[in-house]
């Protein structure tokens, strides 16, 4: 194994953003986490909407997994900030 001589030391950035740059950074965050929420609810309703206009009319469709794919993408975005701190933290 070799040894490596280095003529001045290695430099060691810290984490820490510019002031500016994290607030633009947190809006942007801020408003893409309000615009999955209001979707999530938008789809639910729109989705509760067509399993009531097909029990009116009597047909069998499947709701039931167009919800679920909808409470699926609720579940993500709602838990979406703290995996990603729980993994970058």
């Amino acid at each position: 194994m070799r040894n490596f001589f280095f003529a001045a030391a290695v430099p060691s950035p810290g984490r820490n953003a510019p002031a500016a740059l994290t607030e633009k950074i947190d809006l942007v965050l801020g408003i893409g986490a309000w615009a999955g929420t209001a979707a999530g609810v938008a789809g639910v309703l729109v989705t509760g909407g067509m399993m009531a206009i097909s029990v009116k009319r009597g047909e069998s469709s499947e709701h039931m997994s167009r919800l679920g794919m909808v409470l699926g993408g609720c579940v993500l975005v709602a838990t979406a900030g703290p995996l990603v701190t729980f993994v970058f933290a």
